[in-house]
């Protein structure tokens, strides 16, 4: 959840039918509540137009041509573009795993094309036993990326939003954004979001001949699975969702006390690593009152910005910083930067927060489109935004201004209703769903993994690992292992297993 690397991010943080080479498409319907009938079955299309790609030449790459909006099949299409790594022992192939990438915004395709921070994320048996295949989804990487002015995306307004002229300002400039990037990218950008990735994901397993799909989804692909299994519950062989999504989450209030709450926990865990490892090099300091003044610091403008000399890290950014290290979790590594923040002299006066580097005329933005269509959570006025800041203070002190914010912040003004907004799930008929969550998950709440256990009911299964950090299938042999077995045999875990810690 939320991982990806929009622009716009960076700027905040520094400023403070399938028509398948010609072949006919499967049945589509349109965007609809999840009570609605799934589609028809779709006819199948030929195979794609495989050819040689990846770091070493033994993936293989091709674009499908698909819908713009499945409910109008014969309308404009785009190019998802996918990538496939053949099975490595055929005799013992036991089918497709497709893998949902994460984000918004993670590429699917460099998930397999790369032999290093991609295919090896999958262990060999699966490498063995599977064709891995994985796609960018629409709006992103190679799949008709959203693209938007560069200028627009670096100015924008940082999450931190103090006054009622700021809350206005990030209101005209998200309108300003949205139009700019609809005018550049095309009707796809009004049809990024995760119900329509659906009808991808099946349009990928019917041109791969599979009678059921095979699903692994992270993070925020963990979406894209649940609603496959709502949609299409009969055509799931084995899905495994990891770091998991809950899409019942109702409004922004309870979206960002449970965003930050899970941010504030990862921040307790490592504070109390510091305590305890003389690894750390905050040992035997109040880890507290350090992370408390170098936030002062940084809302003051005195903090150096350690990639930029005589730039000052704005205090989002700063947090931003601590955020992203609890994915490991680099606990090490973000103490030894918090350390030399502490020791680094003020800034003088006037420092100014540290400048994007200037780019091309347009550049693209992988998270909004599909997050904004994905998630209704309308702030009316900044009443209610300071209102939201205070509570999640209250949840979350020494995490408030975490990346979940700017998730808000960026969405703010968004037309309603949006295409795919929140609710319970309701999956009927579908094979058992594994899901695998940290304890300590600073990104998808261990407690949302729960709750889309218990609305899955039958359907669910709970993995649970013990440790922390954001995405558990690679944390040792326990979580991998089981995560195997259940893809290659369908043998789930005991109800209640939990992993140890790694």
């Amino acid at each position: 959840m939320l991982r990806g690397n929009r622009l716009a991010l960076l700027g905040a943080a520094a400023a403070g039918a399938v028509a398948l080479t010609g072949v006919a498409a499967p049945a589509t319907a349109s965007p609809s509540s999840p009570s609605s009938p799934a589609p028809a079955a779709p006819r199948s299309p030929s195979a794609p137009d495989w050819r040689a790609c990846g770091d070493d030449g033994k993936a293989e790459c091709a674009t499908l041509r698909l819908p713009i909006d499945w409910s109008r099949p014969d309308g404009p299409a785009f190019g998802l573009a996918i990538a496939r790594r053949k099975a490595l022992d055929p005799d013992a192939r036991v089918g497709t795993l497709v893998f949902g990438p994460g984000g918004p915004g993670d590429s699917g395709v460099q998930r397999v094309t790369r032999l290093t921070g991609g295919i090896d994320r999958f262990s060999d048996e699966l490498r063995r036993r599977f064709d891995i295949v994985s796609f960018d989804p629409r709006g992103i990487g190679a799949s008709h990326p959203v693209t938007c002015s560069a200028d627009l995306l670096r100015a924008a307004p940082s999450p931190v939003i103090e006054n009622a002229a700021q809350f206005r300002a990030t209101l005209d400039h998200n309108a300003r954004l949205r139009a700019d990037c609809r005018a550049r990218t095309g009707p796809l950008y009004d049809h990024a979001d995760t119900l329509s990735t659906v009808r991808d994901v099946d349009a990928i397993r019917a041109a791969l001949g599979e009678p059921k799909l095979t699903f692994h989804g992270s993070s925020y692909g963990t979406l894209l699975g649940e609603m496959y299994a709502e949609t299409f519950p009969r055509r799931v062989r084995a899905m495994v969702l990891e770091s998991v999504d809950d899409h019942s989450v109702p409004d922004a209030r309870r979206f960002l006390t449970s965003e930050l709450a899970a941010a504030q926990d990862s921040f307790d865990q490592f504070a109390a690593w510091c305590e305890r490892s003389q690894d750390c090099a905050l040992h035997g300091k109040d880890v507290r009152a350090v992370w408390r003044d170098l936030r002062a610091r940084a809302a003051r403008g005195e903090l150096p910005d350690p990639s930029s000399p005589g730039a000052a890290l704005p205090e989002f950014g700063l947090v931003l910083m601590a955020y992203k290290s609890f994915y490991g979790p680099d606990w090490a590594e973000l103490a030894s930067k918090l350390a030399a923040l502490d020791a680094a002299p003020p800034l003088r006066a006037g420092s100014r927060p540290a400048a994007a580097p200037k780019a091309e005329e347009t550049a693209t933005d992988p998270f909004t489109a599909q997050f904004c269509s994905d998630w209704s959570l309308p702030v009316r006025d900044y009443g209610e935004y300071a209102r939201l800041m205070r509570r999640t203070e209250k949840v979350a002190p020494d995490m408030t201004f975490a990346r979940p914010v700017m998730a808000i912040s960026a969405c703010l003004g968004w037309p309603q209703p949006v295409r795919n907004p929140q609710h319970r799930l309701r999956v009927r008929g579908s094979a058992p769903i594994l899901l695998a969550n940290a304890v300590h998950d600073p990104a998808t709440p261990y407690s949302w993994a729960q709750n889309v256990a218990r609305q899955l009911g039958p359907a669910g299964r709970l993995l649970t690992y013990a440790g922390a950090g954001h995405g558990s299938y690679g944390r040792g042999p326990c979580m991998q292992n089981t995560i195997d077995a259940y893809l290659t045999t369908l043998t789930l875990p005991p109800p209640g297993t939990t992993c140890p810690a790694q």
